[in-house]
Order: structure tokens, then C-alpha cells, then sequence
């Protein structure tokens, strides 16, 4: 592939997929929100993360399975295009283009409460607009500044973790910080079970797990721009399942090993608990400063997404054509720079806005998961049955257990559609959410997308022909 004006750098390598496949999957919610999830399940929560973990598992092979056979930038978007219809590529897109800016508007304002700890005095939207500012242009500069950058984040969170697990395992099994007496692991089910609320706490809790893992997709979007797009992305969607169970299930573990899971949550995150009864007495710092590069890294993650789909968009003719446009350092600019701008304003929707207001944009969000995971399954499904004999026999990577690992995938996506519905502080998403696709389509016909769409969709037939 040449390095023309309208085309991407390959400047990921595998060091850096890598460790982005895994810092996509662990964020803020691991070390602040999963006490929250806790509360519903129980130590049954580890059931809620394996069952959770598996259903990702399954969506990210059927991502791998397209993506090392065609990779593209817009990922599951151009396959939605091409196997489902323009139509269902510009919702995907658009749906996600917006997912990750509300997203990363939350993570912005975060970054202010999190420096607030430290600086309390300092106005919190000077380090949301700094943070920001820093971010954007890392993205400027080249895919492997942004690259780099997420690596040593993630790098953090890993390290953080691993640490946490290895000396908790000390202390429940050798007493270390403890004064000797190992902890033992009988408080897993000392109060009240393993399942002290039943199936219901488990199924209560599904939402929240499934909403800790949006990002890991994102892997798919980085094939455009990946050295070896075939060997990397491969080995990065295989080891999703197995990370995720090492790092989720393995800290909640040792964190519920330790406490009693009724009391998780009410002096605080279980992380900085556990890190205290170490005897390291700079655990609140070390845990804040962890959960700042967290949400630095959903930043950087979140401008690098919005990106790459807003270049794919263009290229389907989607969205307006200087999107497609690519400087010399392989950067989409324009698409990069209109982002940014609207996380600006997000930034500052967020300090003035009703709370109402962000709540409905983070149910869109919250329904643009749901839809993004889905599609990935549809495509998958169609991109298969439209592969000859010949084309089937030299596939290089395949999903596990066809069709049937698709359905099964999918009817978990339905299971958590339903629950959504049942629970009131969810239910908000289902209301809102397909009134946005309505209005996107609505758009997509009134600006003539549909047209654009239809002749992107047969040149690229006629490239691939």
C-alpha cells in the first residue's frame, strides 16, 4: 500500500496492538465502578465477567475474521457497507463516531476530579482543556506517536494490576501484610454464597459488565494502519478472552478473597483498599494517578476512533470529502481536528449542561455498544455466506463454532437489550437511543448520502473485482 494523500500510514506495530487490545479492555470502571457491580452480584460477579468475557471473546473473532481478511480503517463499518448496505455502514459509523465522543467527554471531565485530588484549588476545566489540548496533538503528530503513547498507558494499568493480584495472592495465602495470618479465601462465600442474590444479582449485573468492555473493538480500527495487519491482529483478538480473565476475574478474586464483599465499596475503590492493607501508604495517590492514565488513554483511544471513522465515512461518501484527506505524516487532519473541536464543546456541554441533557447522550452511547457488537455479528455472518468454496478454503482466520458462536453472541446482545428494558436507570437508552437512529437516517436521505453510499459501494465491487 503507497503513502498517497489519501491513504494511511502503517506505523502500529505488534508491541503496540498488543497492548492496546488489553488497555481497551481494562479502564476506569475496573478500578472505580466495579464495587457498584459487586453490590449486585456478589461474589458471583466473577460468573457475570467470565460469561461476559466469552460473548466479547466471540464478536471479537468475528471482528478478527473480517478485519485480517480485508483490513480496512473503518473496520466494521466498511464490512457493514459492504455485506449489510450503505445504510447500515453509515449508522455503524455515525453511531460510533459519537459513542466515543460522548465518551471521551466524560473521560475529559474526569481527568479535572481526578488532578482535583491533588490540586485542589485549580479550576477543574484547566486541566479537562489541557488534557485535551495534549491529547489532540498527540494524534497530529504520526499513528505512532499515538501508538506509542497508548502502549505505556496501558503498560501501567497492567503493571498496576498484576502487582495488586501477585501481592494479594501473598497475603491470602502467606498472611504477607497481614501479620502472618493468611486470609484464606473463605469469604467468597461467607456472606450469604458465592451467589448471595441469586441468578438475578448475576443477570443485574450483565450491563454493567458488558459496558466495562466497550473499546476492545476499537482493535479493528487500527488494520489500516497495522505493519503486519494479519500476524498482529490475529494474536491481539486470540488473547482477549484469556486477558480479560486474568485481569478481571483475577482481581476481583483477590480483592473479594480479602473483604467481605458486602463491605467492598463503602471505604472507598477495593484497589486502594487493598493496596493500604499492604502497608503502602501512597495507595489513594498511586490508584488516582492509575485512573487518571486511564481516562488519559480512553481520551487519546477516543480521538484516534473518532478519526479513523469519520476517514472511512468520507471514503464510502458518508460524510463530507476533506475527511478523506490524509498530510504527509499519514493523519487524517481534518477528521482529527473536527473531533477534537467537538470535544471541546462537549467539554464545555458538560460544565454547563442539565445533567439530564449528558445523561441522554451517554444513553445513545450506551445503545451505540449494543448496535456497533451487533452489526459486527450480522456482517460476519453475510461476509461468510458471500465467500465462494475456493475463497472459504484459503480463509486464514475464522470464527469459532459457525454459525452458531454468532447466534450465540447475539441472543447474549438480546439478553442484555432485555435487561436494559427491566431495569429504570437503563431503561432510558432504549427509549432514546433508536430515536437517534431514526434521526440519522432521516439525514442520511436528506443530505443524499444514500446516492454517495450506493456509488462508494460499487467502486469499491469494481476494485475488489
Amino acid at each position: 500500500m503507497q503513502d498517497t494523500q489519501d491513504t494511511l500510514h502503517r506505523g502500529l506495530e505488534e508491541r503496540h496492538i498488543n497492548l492496546m487490545a488489553l488497555g481497551a479492555a481494562i479502564g476506569v470502571g475496573l478500578f472505580l465502578g466495579s464495587a457498584t457491580a459487586i453490590k449486585m452480584a456478589g461474589p458471583a460477579i466473577m460468573v457475570s465477567y467470565a460469561l461476559g468475557g466469552f460473548a466479547i471473546f466471540l464478536i471479537m473473532r468475528a471482528l478478527g475474521e473480517m478485519a485480517i481478511h480485508n483490513p480496512v480503517a473503518g473496520s466494521f463499518s466498511r464490512y457493514a457497507q459492504d455485506y449489510l448496505g450503505p445504510l447500515s455502514g453509515y449508522l455503524t459509523g455515525w453511531n460510533y463516531w459519537f459513542l466515543w465522543i460522548v465518551t471521551c467527554m466524560a473521560e475529559i471531565t474526569a481527568v479535572g476530579v481526578y488532578m482535583g485530588v491533588w490540586y485542589p484549588d485549580m479550576p477543574a476545566w484547566i486541566w479537562a482543556l489541557s488534557a485535551l489540548v495534549i491529547m489532540g496533538s498527540i494524534n497530529f503528530i504520526a499513528v505512532k506517536a499515538y501508538g506509542e503513547f497508548e502502549f505505556w498507558f496501558a503498560l501501567i494499568k497492567i503493571v498496576t494490576i498484576v502487582l495488586m493480584i501477585v501481592s494479594s495472592t501473598g497475603m491470602i495465602f502467606f498472611g504477607l501484610g497481614n501479620g502472618g495470618i493468611a486470609t484464606g479465601i473463605a469469604n467468597l462465600w461467607s456472606h450469604g454464597g458465592f451467589m448471595p442474590n441469586g441468578v438475578q444479582g448475576i443477570l443485574m449485573s450483565m450491563q454493567m459488565v458488558m459496558f466495562a468492555y466497550l473499546g476492545v473493538e476499537m482493535i479493528g480500527l487500527t488494520a489500516g494502519e497495522a505493519k503486519n495487519p494479519k500476524k498482529t491482529l490475529a494474536r491481539a483478538v486470540d488473547s482477549v478472552f484469556w486477558r480479560i480473565l486474568i485481569f478481571y476475574v483475577g482481581a476481583l478474586f483477590v480483592v473479594m478473597a480479602i473483604y467481605p464483599w458486602n463491605e467492598i465499596g463503602t471505604q472507598g475503590s477495593p484497589f486502594v483498599m487493598t493496596f493500604e492493607k499492604m502497608g503502602i501508604p501512597a495507595a489513594a495517590g498511586i490508584i488516582n494517578f492509575v485512573v487518571l492514565t486511564a481516562a488519559l488513554s480512553s481520551c487519546n483511544s477516543g480521538i484516534f476512533s473518532t478519526g479513523r471513522m469519520l476517514y472511512n465515512l468520507a471514503q464510502q461518501g458518508q460524510a463530507l470529502p476533506i475527511f478523506a484527506k490524509v498530510g504527509k505524516n499519514g493523519v487524517p487532519n481534518a477528521a482529527v481536528l473536527i473531533s477534537v473541536a467537538m470535544l471541546l464543546g462537549g467539554v464545555l456541554l458538560n460544565y454547563l449542561a442539565p445533567k439530564e441533557v449528558f445523561t441522554w447522550l451517554t444513553a445513545i452511547s450506551t445503545f451505540g455498544a449494543i448496535w456497533t457488537w451487533a452489526i459486527i455479528l450480522l456482517s460476519q455472518l453475510k461476509f461468510r455466506r458471500s465467500l465462494s468454496a475456493a475463497q472459504l478454503a484459503a480463509l486464514e482466520y475464522r470464527m469459532p463454532f459457525w454459525p452458531y458462536g454468532s447466534y450465540i453472541a447475539l441472543a447474549f446482545l438480546v439478553l442484555v437489550v432485555g435487561l436494559m428494558a427491566y431495569f429504570p436507570d437503563t431503561r432510558i437508552a432504549l427509549l432514546i437511543g433508536p430515536g437517534w437512529l431514526v434521526l440519522l437516517a432521516g439525514l442520511y436521505y436528506l443530505l443524499g448520502y444514500h446516492r454517495q453510499g450506493k456509488e462508494a459501494t460499487l467502486a469499491t465491487s469494481r476494485q475488489s473485482a
